[in-house]
């Protein structure tokens, strides 16, 4: 067993996610003494536990020089966080010693408590490695009692912006949705399970002791807190948002992401009252034919209630919607422009398709002919000249078109337009290495 006295890291390169933090209260909790670092050129140890949100981060040059610069010196390297999802990616990329995959919390008990040889694994739950030349996967288990130490809080959390807000807390686990592109319910399930309000509030009370001004509630079902069956408890939600706003100020906390199909009347009021007044919907696309092939669950006659409830109630809506998704023709795209204007959305989020692993999607293009992909298949109409892909065409109009289609149409200026093309350039360019990686380990 390593000593108390250990040189234990947490990082978390680019970003202090939810999950190292949560994860360096679990080591603190143990007796250790973890430090938590955002700066890759710092994370150093003689165990180091990295927590990597981005598929890219598996082929970033700089965190495979981390890994192998702490083994190199006789650490152990864990990783952990969303890119665990895929664990043979992330073993044969970045070669760490171990992968926390999913629920971390008692994988990093078990890994801190192990004596004798570390590289025994077996007893872990949640955990992959290297045995022999193949890939070994322990017991998965999901956490019951969602019961945790505080997280380990940087003194530098003020400093982070994560679209308006210093960091995000959990309040509960799970989405009852099936949506194609998403990991939430493979991960963690489609039963939701929530945490005691008491110790959500005492976690936003250490936040904002840290400097924390501006929060959010992860998740794309901010308003499941404390449901059954995909049911809407709005009293719990009520009592959720009322205790953080108490504290933080209604003005400096977000609930921005809410199905449109998990909205009612009180859920709307909570919003307007003790929030900053926004809600965020994952609309994703115009086209019937599309929302089914993404398994979204959501008819659009459901948003455009929703769009006009929130406007009732005095709240912001905005949404995201996904291009170059497989099987989407011009018609599909068409009918998602056509919906952007007519909803008129506050703000627009514009996304091209990502496969990421363990979701149906990333399945269906492991098994579409490549030559097929939008993101790959080469433009040929309005916008030919710019030597765009497909779907960094249709990313890119998008981008121009939602400026039209705000309450208060914007005119696009050359700054916007381009940072939209650039930001269309880079999500293609990102998705096509993201779907090269995918192939290599997961193509029949």
């Amino acid at each position: 067993m390593r000593s108390r006295k250990s040189d234990v890291m947490v990082g978390a390169p680019g970003l202090y996610t939810y999950g190292a933090m949560r994860i360096g209260g679990i080591i603190r909790d143990a007796g250790f003494h973890p430090q938590i670092t955002r700066n890759i050129s710092q994370i150093h140890g003689d165990q180091v536990f990295l927590s990597l949100f981005s598929t890219l981060h598996l082929l970033d040059p700089a965190v495979k020089e981390v890994v192998k610069r702490i083994q190199q010196k006789g650490g152990e390297c864990i990783i952990g966080g969303p890119v665990s999802s895929g664990p043979e990616m992330v073993l044969g990329e970045l070669h760490p010693d171990l992968v926390v995959c999913g629920e971390g919390e008692e994988a990093v008990r078990c890994i801190l408590d192990r004596t004798g040889d570390q590289t025994d694994h077996a007893d872990c739950p949640n955990c992959a490695y290297i045995e022999d030349g193949r890939v070994i996967k322990t017991e998965q288990k999901r956490a019951q009692d969602l019961s945790f130490p505080l997280p380990l809080i940087p003194d530098d959390i003020a400093a982070q912006d994560i679209r308006g807000a210093q960091t995000y807390i959990e309040t509960h686990r799970g989405c009852f949705g099936r949506c194609g592109f998403c990991q939430v319910p493979r991960v963690f399930g489609r039963r939701i399970r929530s945490r005691e309000l008491d110790e959500i509030l005492k976690e936003v009370k250490a936040f904002q002791k840290k400097g924390v001004r501006r929060l959010a509630l992860i998740g794309g079902t901010g308003s499941l807190y404390r449901s059954k069956e995909g049911e809407v408890n709005s009293d719990a939600f009520i009592s959720l948002l009322e205790g953080i706003s108490s504290i933080m100020g209604p003005k400096n906390v977000s609930c921005p992401d809410i199905r449109a199909d998990c909205l009612t009347d009180e859920v709307l009021e909570a919003v307007r009252a003790h929030t900053i007044g926004w809600i965020f919907f994952g609309i994703e696309s115009g086209s019937e034919k599309m929302l089914g092939l993404m398994q979204k669950g959501i008819p659009i006659d459901k948003v455009r209630d929703a769009i006009e409830q929130c406007r009732q109630y005095g709240v912001k809506p905005a949404g995201s919607f996904i291009t170059g998704y497989p099987g989407e023709e011009e018609e599909d795209f068409q009918a998602t422009k056509d919906l952007m204007e007519e909803l008129t959305l506050d703000d627009v989020f514009i996304s091209i398709a990502e496969p990421i692993p363990s979701t149906p999607l990333a399945e269906v293009v492991c098994s579409q002919n490549p030559d097929m992909d939008l993101v790959s298949v080469p433009h040929t109409g309005e916008y030919a000249g710019l030597h765009l892909s497909e779907a960094e065409a249709r990313a890119f109009d998008l981008m121009l078109h939602a400026d039209m289609c705000r309450p208060v149409p914007r005119i696009t200026q050359d700054v916007h337009y381009n940072a939209y093309l650039e930001e269309a350039r880079k999500q293609g360019a990102d998705i096509r290495n993201v779907t090269r990686l995918i192939r290599r380990y997961y193509s029949a």
